[in-house]
């Protein structure tokens, strides 16, 4: 858990449940491995209610496991509870912290008589909380509330250095440039963002020693805890080999996730199950492939032709770096000048991956052939807002050619409503293609 409390979106969300469910429902934050749901959820509740009790089921004694043995007497369990823990709970005032839920599925279960009790609010945290072991033989409770956790975003990442985005924002309202110096000046920040990546821990570490190489190792035990807990669910290895191979594949610019590659050896239907258990991990985001972009888009997604990006794009430069460590000093030098190279572009698609999949958005992509060519067309993301979709490209420079977006555009001109181009370059359009800087993603990505 990170020392220092960063402000953070999933509170307002908080707030909300406390208001408007809170009684009725418990609230779960599920998400990764070390995106803050812990801290986030304590400073809440220090923050919300008169006393407020914790239980850390990744860190518990036999004393406390014993007292969860009268969950099923609400009467005696409270008493015991706080006998145990010192800490007075007062009705309707206090809240129960469930740290690690997933670890003990059986009071997860015992959600649902809990909050019927209605003596106090409860607030469960968990990750790799819809794993097949974590959920089996259980009922699953509806009463709920479910908030996911990502990484800390751009913004969060501002606020955290002790900027203020809100201009940047009512520049992207007003579609008003930057200017080339603000604009070089954003961008560095936004590479920077990228490098360090949105891990409250690796964001603290860069705040308090401004130096890459001890952002880098904390990044990388983070990567090995999460290594090992694939291992974990997966003693073959196979599931930590398709997570490894995320960041190459995507550097080799495939149409689509191959699984083979990952793993060295032929597809069995097991590896199936084992990128949905990567997905539920939230260690990863899908992007589906359509086939027919001009209907509903989840109605032709095809859930075995998919691309795989990284929850944090931070995690993803470490990665790559652990490839070629011997390179490590010469691209974190490149991520603070103007020289990150072209082929490094899909750091930026990956970074925009984060920021949709950050605002609740699934991700689709779509290719098509190109007329008398054996090479294709392709639009990196397409999202749904309203009725109509939204296409999005995302190149690390160069913004004039468009050929795809362009193509796409007309042949589904019906069912497009706004298109996006995101680069380096400042604020521009193309006839209806609307020209951004990649960190005024984050503000498309509220009005999508």
């Amino acid at each position: 858990m990170e020392s220092v409390m960063f402000r953070r979106k999933v509170y307002d969300q908080l707030l909300k449940w406390k208001k408007e469910y809170a009684g009725r429902y418990a609230c779960l934050l599920e998400g990764a491995r070390r995106v803050g749901k812990s801290t986030i959820a304590e400073n809440f509740a220090k923050n919300e209610y008169d006393s407020y009790i914790r239980i850390d089921f990744a860190d518990i004694t036999e004393e406390m496991l014993d007292v969860f043995r009268d969950i099923a007497k609400p009467d005696i369990f409270f008493l015991r509870l706080q006998a145990e823990t010192g800490i007075t709970l007062k009705k309707r005032k206090s809240v129960i912290l469930f740290d690690e839920i997933q670890l003990n599925p059986k009071v997860r279960q015992a959600i649902k008589y809990l909050v019927k009790d209605g003596r106090y609010d409860y607030i469960e945290t968990g990750s790799l909380i819809s794993i097949r072991k974590n959920v089996k033989d259980i009922v699953i409770p509806s009463e709920e509330h479910r908030i996911k956790v990502y990484p800390m975003d751009f913004e969060e990442f501002s606020w955290a250095l002790g900027k203020d985005p809100d201009p940047l924002r009512q520049l992207f309202k007003a579609g008003i440039q930057a200017g080339n110096a603000l604009n070089r000046s954003l961008m560095r920040d936004f590479r920077i963002y990228m490098a360090v990546g949105g891990m409250p821990q690796a964001v603290e570490a860069y705040i308090k020693s401004n130096n890459f190489n001890h952002v880098d190792s904390v990044k990388k035990e983070i990567i090995d805890l999460y290594l090992d807990d694939l291992m974990k669910i997966d003693p073959k290895g196979r599931l930590s080999a398709i997570y490894d191979s995320v960041p190459s594949q995507l550097a080799l610019k495939k149409k689509r996730f191959i699984v083979s590659s990952a793993t060295g050896k032929q597809k069995t239907v097991r590896d199936d199950e084992r990128i949905f258990e990567l997905i539920d991990s939230r260690m990863v985001i899908p992007c589906w492939h359509v086939t027919n972009p001009g209907t509903t888009l989840a109605l032709t997604k095809e859930i075995d032709k998919f691309k795989l990006y990284l929850s944090d794009t931070g995690l993803f430069v470490t990665m790559m770096i652990a490839k070629e460590p011997e390179k490590a000093a010469d691209i974190y030098k490149k991520f603070l000048g103007d020289k990150l190279p072209a082929d490094l572009g899909y750091l930026y698609e990956n970074a925009a991956a984060q920021i949709f999949a950050s605002h609740g958005k699934e991700l689709y992509y779509h290719t098509w052939r190109k007329e008398n060519s054996t090479h294709s067309y392709e639009i990196d993301f397409i999202l749904s807002s309203g009725s109509k979709i939204v296409p999005v490209e995302v190149k690390s420079s160069e913004t004039r050619n468009h050929e795809s977006i362009d193509r796409f555009s007309e042949k589904y001109k019906q069912y497009v409503g706004r298109r996006y181009l995101f680069s380096q370059k400042d604020v521009g359009s193309d006839g209806q293609l609307q020209l951004q800087p990649i960190y005024m993603l984050h503000f498309a990505a509220e009005e999508i």
